[in-house]
């Protein structure tokens, strides 16, 4: 399969590692003090006319850096958007469009997203449509859109009755992950992003789910080297899933472990209450505590899989608020379910995920219905 991770030593080099897409390949680059370093931002970009969407949190702090790594004869356009993501909307988009064409861009010019999940999506999601289509830039700044988001192509806004309903897969031309912007990151901000990180090792690599129990401390602590490697590690195996299953036809539903009782969560408590690593953690247990009903975990692995997720900072608890119904009101809309059958990313022993489509109600329901609240 391609883009297994290779094994290397830990060190304070920039990595390097390509998501293979035939003639939409395109590199991820991760290291430190790589924003405002015009040999990792100039070779991706297409034409003069770059406009740099970004949020009112992240403006402050790195737009002019990375304005500082784009030669002068460019023409840069910025949009500064609000932080949240109750923001990430079509009025949003349309925000990003409107500026796109008040500055008279066009088919070359390219998008840079700096910032987190909502940002990469949102910006993703004006570059794949503006003109049907033009080149875009990812710059995550926050761990979670590191490690997930920012890799894929995956892109759109929320609607009111679910996550992530409306968008395109459209995949960037580089993804530039600068680990120095993770210092600025709040702490709750740090564990949401782990939640993506452990993700990777419950689903496909056992072995680097022992590596992540063994230096949780040092990557909360932000251990420069174990950073590096926790998020080069996630994206190579965020790579391989992609270049096998592009569009989410098979194997990349297994990235969704815990997402469809997240977005459950992230949609009936509101965007945003809830950060998208918390609820993922939380529905990763779920998940979890359901593959024991099934008989495929014993007691140990979920015991496991709630230390870890506790030694990240995250949640184990579902909304006190939530019942059964109300679960099951948005999960009935997750876009992974396929003729009216609920399809749950479930897991066969740790590292080993599946796409499971005929849990029994009864199950379904008694793990809706005791998983504790908080």
């Amino acid at each position: 399969m391609q883009g297994l991770i290779m094994s290397h030593a830990i060190s304070d080099a920039p990595l390097t590692l390509n998501v293979e897409l035939g003639e939409r390949s395109y590199p991820i680059h991760i290291g430190a003090g790589l924003l405002g370093d015009p040999r990792w931002l100039e070779p991706y970009l297409v034409g003069r006319q770059v406009m740099i969407v970004t949020n009112d949190t992240v403006a402050p702090r790195y737009l002019e850096r990375v304005k500082q790594g784009l030669s002068g004869d460019r023409e840069v356009r910025e949009v500064v958007l609000p932080d949240g993501e109750h923001t990430k909307t079509l009025d949003s988009v349309s925000l990003i469009w409107d500026a796109l064409l008040a500055a008279g861009f066009n088919r070359r010019c390219t998008l840079v997203a700096l910032g987190g999940g909502v940002i990469g999506d949102m910006a993703g999601f004006a570059a794949a449509c503006y003109q049907r289509g033009v080149a875009f830039i990812q710059v995550p700044t926050t761990l979670l859109s590191q490690v997930d988001s920012s890799v894929g192509g995956k892109t759109g806004v929320n609607h009111p009755r679910g996550k992530n309903m409306i968008g395109a897969f459209w995949q960037p031309r580089a993804v530039l992950i600068d680990t120095d912007t993770l210092r600025t990151l709040p702490e709750r901000e740090l564990s949401a992003g782990l939640a993506e990180v452990i993700k990777y090792g419950l689903i496909r690599d056992a072995g680097f789910l022992a590596w992540l129990e063994a230096h949780m401390e040092e990557l909360r602590a932000l251990d420069g080297a174990m950073l590096r490697e926790a998020i080069h590690r996630s994206c190579a195996l965020k790579a391989a899933v992609v270049a096998e299953d592009e569009t989410e036809q098979g194997v990349r539903a297994l990235l969704n472990l815990g997402h469809t009782f997240g977005h459950a969560i992230e949609a009936h408590q509101g965007y945003g209450a809830w950060l998208h690593g918390e609820a993922v953690g939380a529905g990763m247990l779920m998940a979890a505590e359901l593959s024991h009903r099934l008989g495929w975990l014993d007691d140990d692995d979920v015991v496991r899989v709630s230390a870890i997720l506790e030694a990240a900072g995250l949640p184990r608890v579902a909304p006190g608020n939530m019942t059964r119904d109300d679960f099951l009101e948005v999960m009935r809309l997750d876009k992974k379910n396929l003729d009216s059958r609920l399809r749950l990313i479930l897991l066969r022993a740790l590292g080993d995920a599946c796409v499971h489509d005929a849990t029994p109600k009864a199950e379904l329901d008694a793990l809706l219905e005791t998983f504790p609240r908080g």
